[in-house]
């Protein structure tokens, strides 16, 4: 089925949909009728969308583990490019037979004894030929450019977002979110600009240096000589010092960028605590000095590039001058004819825009070079956790986990988790307890298999977890973390999100196993309700809800659940709790814990401190025996008594 869309029409003309009828009253938000013709005519104009046929594996295959470069994101179109280097080539021949005809005109048809009108009409009509070809020519250039353009961003996009989607958690820990978006935005669109219009131009003026240089020679060696020998080097050697100034500072504008992104989504993610804490003033402050940095490194290519082209220009400017002198004395003594000193002349200003050009193009150049070189080393980045290529798929499950001499850090040398040796039998419902970071999270993520041990093992029914293929896995785990996400859609969306294809039934079958109900009724268009950014619109109890429906709708064999009723109120959590009885029955369950309450309801308990887990057992015998979990036991229900006594 397909969600989203209007909100209007759901099963039986509902404007609730989903099975079920909302509230009356509420407004219409299907499609006006004196617009649906509009709405018709437009999408009979649309194209005919072909669907694509996106393989999606764990392990990135051969093709995707090339290494990055622009050569091998150009190579998948060798027709369009071969198409594209044969215009370069008409524009750059081509379009450089205009000064050639001039010289003919002037000497065979202008110059006295060779006066003949028809010569200067010809070359005239010739040269009028050669403009609408090469216009012509550049005309298609442009357009195939730039569908080569679209079509290696579109791969380079799903290239990075589906080895995005293979990284560890780690990596994302590790990483500025503003800085993974600047990879996916602002480095992608200077290759973009690179692709459509950059190499191409490199190509263009490369090839009319070359065909410029051999019509020079063929003019007149002398001076041709004197171009190549005396200007052409001070030229070159000012345009090295460019490049190697130029790759410096377009390096540091990349990461200047990026730290602007990442600054930015730091801050309008936690919008929030800045203004709850009166921070503002603090982060516009560092904010400042963060595009301080940025505008900085912009001010130094600036320099650069105010240098180098008015300095090759002059340098340009003088030699003309010296090239005038030499050329009119020898037109003096007759060793060289006007129309031939005209055509060089014509031809040595054409020389010399390329190599500016050429260095303006190696500005969009580098700065598309500086984006490979950061997607390179994103897309080089290998997950902590990987597929093993001889990983064979998870039958389906009973429950059993094993955790055998299991060790675990985050970092090498520092260990989160030691020497663990715990056995939950299918079916078992067991509840992690302890102290804030004794390593209760960590042991539910290594179930998952966000991470993998550093030693022993995690075993599902006597499976090494990692001799098993990640997608078998995980269609047969239900995770609910402590701060449940959830994306931009609807709520039926959100709750179907494991398994798009659930059904209507099936969906309301979660919302009323967790408790849902009442508060899908009061939205105002039931399970059609937009969810917005990271559902800000929701309570965190809200939240957490939809979040427990959408992970009883996957119907897993295991369920993890990390504190996830650390965030609903009491009424809430008495719903919670009465509908775990339900759920978790014949399924494995581990519930992190920091409520006593939800512990208690759990067939055995594990007191985890230090990294290992001290005790285990059923509340009750925990209690008498007098340990850890007793001393926490007597906490808890003495900050009930004090509840109690004091009530709000």
């Amino acid at each position: 089925m397909t969600w989203g869309g209007g909100f209007g029409g759901g099963p039986g003309g509902a404007p609730g949909g989903f099975g079920r009828p909302s509230a009356p009253g509420l407004p219409f938000a299907g499609i006006p009728s004196e617009l649906q013709s509009g709405v018709d005519r437009l999408l009979k104009s649309e194209p005919e969308q072909v669907p694509s046929e996106l393989h999606f594996a764990q392990r990135a295959d051969e093709g995707e583990l090339r290494r990055m470069s622009l050569w091998t994101l150009l190579a998948k179109y060798p027709g369009m490019l071969a198409l594209s280097a044969l215009l370069i080539v008409v524009i750059s021949v081509v379009g450089q037979l205009g000064p050639k005809l001039t010289e003919i005109a002037i000497n065979d048809g202008m110059s006295p004894g060779h006066l003949h009108f028809s010569v200067v009409v010809w070359m005239a009509a010739a040269y009028l030929v050669c403009v609408a070809v090469t216009a012509v020519a550049q005309s298609f250039q442009v357009m195939v450019s730039g569908r080569i353009a679209a079509w290696v961003m579109n791969d380079l996009r799903v290239k990075v977002f589906a080895h995005l989607q293979r990284l560890s958690l780690s990596f994302f820990t590790e990483e500025k979110a503003g800085v993974i978006m600047s990879r996916m935005t602002s480095d992608i669109e200077n290759l973009q600009q690179l692709l459509q219009d950059g190499l191409s131009q490199l190509a263009i003026q490369g090839l009319t240096m070359i065909v410029i240089s051999v019509i020079l020679f063929t003019t007149n060696v002398t001076l041709a000589a004197i171009t190549l020998l005396l200007i052409v080097p001070a030229l070159v050697g000012a345009s090295i010092w460019f490049t190697r100034a130029s790759e410096q500072g377009y390096e540091r504008v990349r990461d200047g960028i990026a730290n602007v992104l990442a600054d930015l989504s730091e801050s309008l993610h936690g919008v929030r605590i800045v203004t709850a804490h009166n921070r503002q003033r603090h982060n516009v402050v560092h904010h400042r000095n963060v595009v301080h940095d940025y505008r900085t490194a912009n001010n130094y290519t600036g320099r650069v590039n105010a240098i180098y082209g008015p300095g090759t220009q002059a340098l340009g400017i003088l030699g003309q001058a010296v090239l005038l002198g030499i050329g009119g004395e020898m037109v003096l003594h007759h060793t060289l004819s006007l129309g031939a000193l005209t055509a060089f002349f014509l031809y040595l200003n054409r020389f010399f825009q390329p190599i500016q050009l050429l260095v303006q193009q190696y500005n969009t150049y580098q700065q598309g070079q500086s984006s490979i070189i950061k997607l390179r080393g994103l897309v080089d980045t290998d997950p902590e956790v990987m597929e093993s290529p001889n990983a064979e798929v998870l039958p389906e499950i009973n429950g059993a986990i094993g955790f055998e001499h299991l060790s675990f850090g985050y970092r090498p040398g520092r260990l989160v988790l030691e020497d663990i040796n715990l056995v939950i039998a299918p079916g078992e419902t067991i509840a992690f307890v302890g102290p804030t970071g004794a390593g209760k999270s960590t042991l539910a993520k290594l179930v998952t298999r966000f991470y993998d041990p550093t030693d022993g093992r995690v075993t599902i029914d006597g499976h090494d977890l990692r001799d098993v293929t990640m997608f078998s896995l995980r269609s047969q785990l239900g995770v609910v973390p402590q701060e449940p996400f959830l994306f931009a859609g609807t709520i039926g969306d959100n709750i179907a999100f494991a398994r798009p294809e659930s059904t209507d039934d099936e969906i309301w079958e979660a919302v009323e196993r967790v408790g849902l109900t009442d508060v899908i009724e009061r939205m105002p268009h039931g399970l059609k309700t937009p969810v917005h950014e990271r559902g800000q619109t929701l309570s965190s109890g809200e939240r957490q809800l939809i979040a427990l429906a959408r992970a009883f709708l996957a119907h897993p064999r295991v369920l993890v659940l990390d504190e996830a009723t650390s965030n609903l109120d009491l009424q809430s959590e008495t719903k919670i709790e009465a509908a775990l009885d339900v759920l978790l029955e014949n399924r494995t369950a581990i519930l992190i814990a920091h409520r006593l309450s939800t512990a208690m309801r759990a067939d055995r308990i594990a007191v985890v401190d230090h990294g290992r887990i001290i005790e285990v057992g059923h509340h009750d015998d925990l209690v008498q025996k007098g340990g850890r979990y007793a001393d926490m036991y007597a906490t808890w229900i003495q900050q009930l008594a004090q509840s109690d006594s004091h009530p709000d």
